[in-house]
Protein backbone atom coordinates (compact mmCIF):
# COMPACT_ATOMS: atom_id res chain seq x y z
CA UNK A 1 0.00 0.00 0.00
CA UNK A 2 1.14 3.54 -0.63
CA UNK A 3 2.27 5.65 1.58
CA UNK A 4 1.28 8.91 0.35
CA UNK A 5 -2.33 8.13 0.61
CA UNK A 6 -3.29 10.39 3.36
CA UNK A 7 -2.42 13.05 1.00
CA UNK A 8 -6.30 11.91 -0.53
CA UNK A 9 -8.02 10.77 2.31
CA UNK A 10 -5.98 11.48 4.98
CA UNK A 11 -5.50 8.31 6.27
CA UNK A 12 -1.97 6.00 6.27
CA UNK A 13 -1.16 2.74 7.22
CA UNK A 14 2.67 3.27 8.86
CA UNK A 15 4.97 0.53 10.35
CA UNK A 16 6.81 1.88 13.38
CA UNK A 17 10.11 1.82 12.49
CA UNK A 18 12.61 4.39 12.68
CA UNK A 19 14.94 6.23 10.26
CA UNK A 20 18.20 7.29 11.30
CA UNK A 21 19.79 9.73 8.84
CA UNK A 22 23.46 11.14 9.69
CA UNK A 23 24.40 14.59 8.37
CA UNK A 24 27.42 15.91 6.70
CA UNK A 25 29.27 18.49 7.89
CA UNK A 26 29.04 21.61 9.56
CA UNK A 27 27.31 24.59 6.96
CA UNK A 28 26.88 28.24 7.67
CA UNK A 29 23.51 28.89 8.10
CA UNK A 30 21.38 32.32 8.75
CA UNK A 31 20.12 32.77 12.45
CA UNK A 32 16.48 33.75 12.46
CA UNK A 33 14.49 36.25 14.50
CA UNK A 34 11.21 34.47 15.93
CA UNK A 35 7.83 36.60 15.73
CA UNK A 36 4.72 34.86 17.16
CA UNK A 37 1.75 35.77 15.18
CA UNK A 38 -0.47 34.09 18.42
CA UNK A 39 -3.27 32.92 17.76
CA UNK A 40 -7.19 34.87 16.75
CA UNK A 41 -8.97 35.32 19.72
CA UNK A 42 -9.44 32.95 22.64
CA UNK A 43 -8.14 29.93 19.61
CA UNK A 44 -5.50 27.61 20.96
CA UNK A 45 -3.87 26.73 17.62
CA UNK A 46 -3.00 28.59 14.73
CA UNK A 47 -0.48 27.86 11.85
CA UNK A 48 1.29 30.25 9.18
CA UNK A 49 0.59 28.72 5.91
CA UNK A 50 1.93 31.10 3.52
CA UNK A 51 4.00 34.79 3.39
CA UNK A 52 4.33 36.70 0.35
CA UNK A 53 7.75 38.95 -0.12
CA UNK A 54 6.62 41.87 2.04
CA UNK A 55 5.85 39.16 5.10
CA UNK A 56 2.54 39.49 4.97
CA UNK A 57 1.42 35.93 6.51
CA UNK A 58 -1.78 34.16 6.08
CA UNK A 59 -3.09 32.09 8.87
CA UNK A 60 -5.14 29.15 9.49
CA UNK A 61 -6.52 29.22 13.18
CA UNK A 62 -8.77 27.49 15.04
CA UNK A 63 -9.76 25.49 18.16
CA UNK A 64 -9.17 22.27 18.41
CA UNK A 65 -9.99 19.66 21.59
CA UNK A 66 -7.53 20.02 24.63
CA UNK A 67 -4.48 18.24 24.72
CA UNK A 68 -4.71 17.97 20.43
CA UNK A 69 -4.80 21.42 19.08
CA UNK A 70 -1.03 20.36 18.31
CA UNK A 71 -2.27 17.57 15.87
CA UNK A 72 -4.77 19.69 13.61
CA UNK A 73 -6.63 16.26 13.31
CA UNK A 74 -9.91 17.87 14.62
CA UNK A 75 -10.67 21.23 14.75
CA UNK A 76 -13.99 22.42 16.54
CA UNK A 77 -14.09 25.55 14.30
CA UNK A 78 -11.72 27.08 11.67
CA UNK A 79 -11.07 30.45 10.57
CA UNK A 80 -8.20 32.49 7.63
CA UNK A 81 -6.79 35.34 8.46
CA UNK A 82 -4.32 37.56 7.22
CA UNK A 83 -1.05 39.17 9.83
CA UNK A 84 0.61 42.37 8.63
CA UNK A 85 2.70 44.18 10.58
CA UNK A 86 1.23 42.22 13.84
CA UNK A 87 -2.04 42.74 12.70
CA UNK A 88 -4.33 40.20 12.61
CA UNK A 89 -7.50 40.12 10.13
CA UNK A 90 -10.30 37.51 10.33
CA UNK A 91 -11.02 36.65 6.49
CA UNK A 92 -14.63 35.93 7.28
CA UNK A 93 -16.53 32.96 5.28
CA UNK A 94 -18.90 32.40 2.66
CA UNK A 95 -21.95 32.20 4.72
CA UNK A 96 -20.99 29.93 6.81
CA UNK A 97 -19.22 29.03 10.05
CA UNK A 98 -15.81 28.01 9.05
CA UNK A 99 -12.83 28.43 6.22
CA UNK A 100 -9.52 27.21 6.22
CA UNK A 101 -7.01 26.50 3.52
CA UNK A 102 -4.41 24.16 1.85
CA UNK A 103 -1.62 25.84 1.47
CA UNK A 104 -3.40 29.06 0.67
CA UNK A 105 -0.92 31.61 -0.82
CA UNK A 106 -1.22 34.88 -0.65
CA UNK A 107 0.36 37.15 -3.84
CA UNK A 108 2.01 40.26 -3.38
CA UNK A 109 -0.70 42.09 -3.82
CA UNK A 110 -2.63 40.41 -0.94
CA UNK A 111 -5.02 38.67 -2.70
CA UNK A 112 -5.76 35.19 -0.96
CA UNK A 113 -6.99 31.89 -1.64
CA UNK A 114 -8.67 28.92 0.24
CA UNK A 115 -12.11 27.13 1.19
CA UNK A 116 -14.97 28.39 3.25
CA UNK A 117 -18.73 26.64 4.21
CA UNK A 118 -21.24 28.13 2.83
CA UNK A 119 -24.87 27.99 4.64
CA UNK A 120 -26.21 25.39 2.13
CA UNK A 121 -26.21 21.87 3.18
CA UNK A 122 -23.92 19.58 0.75
CA UNK A 123 -26.57 17.15 -1.31
CA UNK A 124 -24.78 13.82 -1.39
CA UNK A 125 -24.18 14.87 2.88
CA UNK A 126 -20.23 15.18 2.27
CA UNK A 127 -18.41 17.41 4.53
CA UNK A 128 -15.97 18.67 2.56
CA UNK A 129 -14.35 21.56 4.53
CA UNK A 130 -14.20 19.09 7.53
CA UNK A 131 -16.01 20.89 10.14
CA UNK A 132 -18.46 18.00 10.59
CA UNK A 133 -21.05 20.54 9.82
CA UNK A 134 -22.28 18.99 6.36
CA UNK A 135 -22.42 22.31 4.92
CA UNK A 136 -20.88 22.68 0.73
CA UNK A 137 -17.38 24.07 0.34
CA UNK A 138 -16.39 26.38 -1.70
CA UNK A 139 -13.04 27.92 -3.28
CA UNK A 140 -12.62 31.44 -2.48
CA UNK A 141 -10.03 34.56 -3.55
CA UNK A 142 -10.13 37.35 -1.15
CA UNK A 143 -9.15 41.15 -1.94
CA UNK A 144 -9.51 44.47 -0.03
CA UNK A 145 -11.30 42.75 2.60
CA UNK A 146 -14.12 41.19 0.52
CA UNK A 147 -14.19 37.15 -0.22
CA UNK A 148 -15.44 35.82 -3.38
CA UNK A 149 -16.65 32.24 -4.58
CA UNK A 150 -14.24 30.56 -7.42
CA UNK A 151 -16.90 28.53 -9.82
CA UNK A 152 -16.33 24.70 -9.63
CA UNK A 153 -16.85 22.84 -12.71
CA UNK A 154 -20.29 21.65 -12.19
CA UNK A 155 -20.14 19.79 -8.95
CA UNK A 156 -20.61 21.19 -5.73
CA UNK A 157 -17.28 21.95 -3.65
CA UNK A 158 -14.08 22.64 -4.20
CA UNK A 159 -10.39 24.18 -2.63
CA UNK A 160 -8.03 26.73 -3.69
CA UNK A 161 -4.49 25.80 -3.20
CA UNK A 162 -2.43 29.03 -4.84
CA UNK A 163 -2.45 32.26 -6.76
CA UNK A 164 0.54 33.85 -8.22
CA UNK A 165 1.31 37.41 -9.19
CA UNK A 166 -0.59 37.02 -12.26
CA UNK A 167 -3.34 36.71 -9.98
CA UNK A 168 -3.60 32.88 -11.71
CA UNK A 169 -5.31 30.14 -9.11
CA UNK A 170 -4.54 26.34 -8.78
CA UNK A 171 -6.70 24.47 -6.78
CA UNK A 172 -9.39 21.27 -7.00
CA UNK A 173 -13.24 21.15 -7.86
CA UNK A 174 -15.90 18.55 -8.08
CA UNK A 175 -17.42 17.83 -12.02
CA UNK A 176 -20.71 16.86 -12.36
CA UNK A 177 -19.63 13.50 -13.23
CA UNK A 178 -20.08 10.51 -10.74
CA UNK A 179 -16.29 9.50 -9.63
CA UNK A 180 -16.77 5.42 -11.13
CA UNK A 181 -14.05 4.46 -8.04
CA UNK A 182 -16.15 5.85 -5.56
CA UNK A 183 -20.23 6.75 -6.26
CA UNK A 184 -21.87 8.69 -4.58
CA UNK A 185 -19.25 11.32 -4.97
CA UNK A 186 -18.02 13.64 -7.92
CA UNK A 187 -15.33 13.13 -9.74
CA UNK A 188 -12.37 15.70 -8.59
CA UNK A 189 -10.41 17.69 -11.11
CA UNK A 190 -7.54 19.69 -10.50
CA UNK A 191 -8.23 22.98 -11.98
CA UNK A 192 -6.42 26.37 -12.68
CA UNK A 193 -8.69 29.59 -12.68
CA UNK A 194 -7.77 32.23 -15.12
CA UNK A 195 -10.14 35.52 -14.93
CA UNK A 196 -12.16 33.59 -12.46
CA UNK A 197 -12.57 31.01 -15.07
CA UNK A 198 -11.99 27.30 -13.93
CA UNK A 199 -10.16 25.05 -16.89
CA UNK A 200 -9.96 21.97 -15.58
CA UNK A 201 -5.93 19.81 -16.02
CA UNK A 202 -5.10 16.96 -17.48
CA UNK A 203 -4.12 13.73 -15.21
CA UNK A 204 -1.74 11.29 -15.79
CA UNK A 205 -2.03 7.44 -16.95
CA UNK A 206 -5.41 6.01 -16.35
CA UNK A 207 -5.87 8.35 -13.46
CA UNK A 208 -9.41 10.68 -12.98
CA UNK A 209 -8.99 12.81 -10.35
CA UNK A 210 -6.51 15.34 -9.14
CA UNK A 211 -5.29 18.65 -6.87
CA UNK A 212 -3.04 21.48 -8.00
CA UNK A 213 -1.58 22.57 -5.12
CA UNK A 214 0.82 25.32 -6.17
CA UNK A 215 1.07 27.67 -9.10
CA UNK A 216 4.66 28.97 -9.72
CA UNK A 217 4.83 33.16 -11.49
CA UNK A 218 5.13 31.67 -15.10
CA UNK A 219 1.72 29.58 -14.75
CA UNK A 220 3.33 26.01 -14.28
CA UNK A 221 1.14 24.20 -11.45
CA UNK A 222 1.74 21.62 -9.38
CA UNK A 223 0.32 18.68 -7.12
CA UNK A 224 -1.00 15.00 -7.17
CA UNK A 225 -3.53 12.77 -9.73
CA UNK A 226 -4.95 9.77 -8.79
CA UNK A 227 -8.07 7.13 -8.74
CA UNK A 228 -10.39 7.14 -5.82
CA UNK A 229 -10.52 3.37 -5.71
CA UNK A 230 -6.72 2.73 -5.85
CA UNK A 231 -4.18 4.06 -2.86
CA UNK A 232 -1.39 5.50 -5.01
CA UNK A 233 -1.09 8.97 -6.20
CA UNK A 234 1.46 10.38 -8.41
CA UNK A 235 3.30 13.68 -8.22
CA UNK A 236 2.19 16.07 -10.95
CA UNK A 237 3.63 19.00 -12.71
CA UNK A 238 1.89 21.00 -15.71
CA UNK A 239 3.18 23.06 -18.04
CA UNK A 240 1.06 24.92 -20.57
CA UNK A 241 -1.57 23.27 -19.72
CA UNK A 242 -0.17 19.33 -19.74
CA UNK A 243 0.82 17.13 -17.82
CA UNK A 244 3.77 15.38 -16.95
CA UNK A 245 4.44 12.99 -13.78
CA UNK A 246 7.53 13.21 -11.74
CA UNK A 247 9.52 10.49 -11.07
CA UNK A 248 9.03 8.51 -7.61
CA UNK A 249 10.48 5.19 -5.74
CA UNK A 250 7.50 3.35 -6.95
CA UNK A 251 5.46 3.85 -3.81
CA UNK A 252 3.69 7.15 -4.59
CA UNK A 253 4.29 11.16 -4.33
CA UNK A 254 2.73 14.11 -4.48
CA UNK A 255 4.27 17.81 -5.37
CA UNK A 256 3.56 21.03 -2.96
CA UNK A 257 5.25 23.26 -4.14
CA UNK A 258 7.64 25.45 -6.89
CA UNK A 259 9.66 27.75 -7.69
CA UNK A 260 10.16 30.08 -11.07
CA UNK A 261 12.99 27.88 -11.97
CA UNK A 262 11.09 24.76 -11.76
CA UNK A 263 12.20 23.13 -8.84
CA UNK A 264 9.49 21.43 -7.50
CA UNK A 265 9.25 20.16 -3.80
CA UNK A 266 6.90 17.45 -1.71
CA UNK A 267 7.05 14.17 -0.46
CA UNK A 268 7.48 10.52 -1.68
CA UNK A 269 6.95 7.10 -0.25
CA UNK A 270 10.60 5.21 0.62
CA UNK A 271 11.87 2.34 -1.65
CA UNK A 272 10.80 -0.04 0.44
CA UNK A 273 7.39 1.49 1.61
CA UNK A 274 8.08 2.01 5.05
CA UNK A 275 8.31 5.74 5.20
CA UNK A 276 8.20 8.91 3.67
CA UNK A 277 10.73 10.95 2.05
CA UNK A 278 10.58 14.81 1.55
CA UNK A 279 11.16 14.98 -2.24
CA UNK A 280 13.46 17.94 -4.46
CA UNK A 281 12.83 17.40 -8.43
CA UNK A 282 14.71 19.37 -10.36
CA UNK A 283 16.09 18.51 -14.11
CA UNK A 284 13.91 15.80 -13.94
CA UNK A 285 15.82 13.99 -11.27
CA UNK A 286 14.45 13.42 -7.82
CA UNK A 287 16.41 13.72 -4.69
CA UNK A 288 15.32 12.25 -1.39
CA UNK A 289 14.94 14.70 1.61
CA UNK A 290 15.57 12.20 4.67
CA UNK A 291 14.53 12.83 7.99
CA UNK A 292 16.75 14.71 10.80
CA UNK A 293 18.13 12.08 13.31
CA UNK A 294 15.63 10.43 15.22
CA UNK A 295 12.54 11.21 13.46
CA UNK A 296 10.73 9.06 10.83
CA UNK A 297 9.54 10.78 7.89
CA UNK A 298 9.56 13.93 6.36
CA UNK A 299 7.71 16.41 3.53
CA UNK A 300 9.26 19.14 1.87
CA UNK A 301 6.66 22.04 1.16
CA UNK A 302 8.10 25.34 0.08
CA UNK A 303 11.24 26.58 -2.30
CA UNK A 304 12.12 29.97 -3.09
CA UNK A 305 14.25 31.05 -6.08
CA UNK A 306 17.33 30.78 -4.35
CA UNK A 307 16.55 26.86 -3.70
CA UNK A 308 15.67 26.78 0.00
CA UNK A 309 13.30 24.20 1.05
CA UNK A 310 11.57 24.21 4.24
CA UNK A 311 9.10 21.21 5.66
CA UNK A 312 8.80 19.01 8.59
CA UNK A 313 9.47 16.21 9.97
CA UNK A 314 7.45 13.51 11.82
CA UNK A 315 9.18 11.60 14.85
CA UNK A 316 7.51 7.87 15.41
CA UNK A 317 5.02 7.96 17.14
CA UNK A 318 3.15 10.06 13.54
CA UNK A 319 3.64 13.55 15.89
CA UNK A 320 4.93 17.09 14.29
CA UNK A 321 8.43 17.03 15.46
CA UNK A 322 10.94 19.07 13.40
CA UNK A 323 10.72 22.43 11.21
CA UNK A 324 13.82 22.40 8.78
CA UNK A 325 15.34 23.81 6.00
CA UNK A 326 17.38 22.60 3.57
CA UNK A 327 19.98 24.25 1.60
CA UNK A 328 23.18 23.30 -0.12
CA UNK A 329 22.29 19.34 0.24
CA UNK A 330 22.07 19.95 4.17
CA UNK A 331 18.81 19.70 6.13
CA UNK A 332 18.91 21.82 9.84
CA UNK A 333 16.37 21.66 12.55
CA UNK A 334 15.20 25.55 12.63
CA UNK A 335 14.76 25.43 16.10
CA UNK A 336 18.97 25.36 16.35
CA UNK A 337 18.60 28.79 14.40
CA UNK A 338 16.74 30.71 16.78
CA UNK A 339 16.59 31.95 20.05
CA UNK A 340 13.26 31.11 21.70
CA UNK A 341 12.83 29.53 25.08
CA UNK A 342 9.08 29.64 24.85
CA UNK A 343 8.64 28.59 21.13
CA UNK A 344 9.33 25.12 19.14
CA UNK A 345 8.98 24.97 16.10
CA UNK A 346 7.29 21.41 14.75
CA UNK A 347 5.97 22.74 10.81
CA UNK A 348 7.92 25.22 8.29
CA UNK A 349 5.33 25.50 5.35
CA UNK A 350 6.42 28.02 2.79
CA UNK A 351 9.90 30.39 2.33
CA UNK A 352 9.55 33.92 0.47
CA UNK A 353 12.42 35.87 -1.85
CA UNK A 354 13.48 37.71 1.24
CA UNK A 355 14.10 34.00 3.33
CA UNK A 356 11.31 34.38 5.61
CA UNK A 357 9.66 31.44 6.59
CA UNK A 358 5.97 30.84 7.94
CA UNK A 359 5.79 28.00 10.48
CA UNK A 360 3.59 26.95 13.53
CA UNK A 361 5.15 26.10 17.11
CA UNK A 362 4.32 24.92 20.35
CA UNK A 363 4.11 27.16 23.02
CA UNK A 364 6.29 25.85 26.24
CA UNK A 365 4.93 27.58 29.38
CA UNK A 366 2.92 30.90 30.32
CA UNK A 367 -0.44 31.09 30.24
CA UNK A 368 -0.96 29.36 26.19
CA UNK A 369 1.13 26.63 27.18
CA UNK A 370 0.69 23.29 25.16
CA UNK A 371 -1.10 25.71 22.49
CA UNK A 372 0.29 26.02 18.88
CA UNK A 373 0.94 29.55 17.28
CA UNK A 374 1.61 30.70 13.92
CA UNK A 375 5.14 32.31 14.00
CA UNK A 376 7.53 34.61 11.31
CA UNK A 377 11.19 33.33 10.67
CA UNK A 378 13.05 36.34 9.48
CA UNK A 379 16.57 36.45 8.59
CA UNK A 380 19.15 38.13 10.60
CA UNK A 381 22.30 39.72 9.66
CA UNK A 382 24.69 37.27 11.58
CA UNK A 383 25.54 33.66 10.48
CA UNK A 384 25.82 30.92 12.76
CA UNK A 385 28.28 27.76 12.08
CA UNK A 386 27.00 24.30 13.11
CA UNK A 387 26.00 21.06 12.57
CA UNK A 388 22.69 19.53 12.45
CA UNK A 389 24.03 16.76 14.70
CA UNK A 390 25.49 19.06 17.14
CA UNK A 391 22.16 20.51 18.51
CA UNK A 392 18.74 19.23 18.33
CA UNK A 393 16.44 20.26 20.27
CA UNK A 394 14.33 17.91 22.06
CA UNK A 395 10.30 17.98 20.80
CA UNK A 396 8.34 19.44 24.38
CA UNK A 397 6.08 16.42 25.50
CA UNK A 398 2.34 16.44 24.73
CA UNK A 399 -0.53 15.02 26.51
CA UNK A 400 -2.21 13.33 23.47
CA UNK A 401 -0.98 9.98 22.18
CA UNK A 402 -1.43 9.54 18.33
CA UNK A 403 -2.66 5.61 16.91
CA UNK A 404 -0.22 4.94 14.34
CA UNK A 405 -2.83 5.06 11.39
CA UNK A 406 -3.41 8.89 12.33
CA UNK A 407 -0.87 11.57 10.17
CA UNK A 408 -0.52 13.61 7.16
CA UNK A 409 -4.59 14.51 7.52
CA UNK A 410 -3.40 17.48 10.37
CA UNK A 411 -2.57 19.22 7.18
CA UNK A 412 -5.65 19.15 5.42
CA UNK A 413 -5.33 18.27 2.25
CA UNK A 414 -6.38 15.56 0.00
CA UNK A 415 -9.10 14.52 -1.86
CA UNK A 416 -12.16 16.67 -1.80
CA UNK A 417 -15.29 14.93 -0.19
CA UNK A 418 -13.68 10.97 -0.42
Amino acid sequence: MSTLRPFRNFWLPWVAAIVLVCCSDAVAQTSYKVTDLGTLGNDNMSCAMTLNNRGWTAIQDGNAPPGQQDQITKLLNGRDAIVIDGVQVDLGTLGGKNSFMNWGEINDRGQIVGYSETEALDPNGEDVCGFGTGHMCLPFVWQDFHMKALPTLGGNNGQASSINSRGQISGTVETAVTDPGCPPHLISSPVLWEKGKPQPLPTVGNDTDGDAFWINDLGHAVGQSYNCSQTITHPVSWTNGTASALPDYGNGGVAFGNNDLDQIVGAVGSPDGSTQYGALWQNGKLTALKPLPGDFAAIASGINNRGQVVGSTFDSNLNWAHAFIWQDGVMTDLNTLFASSNLFATMANKINERGQIGAMAIVRSGPDAGNIHAILLTPANESIDRSVAEEVPTRPQTNFSFSPNQILQRLRLGRIGK
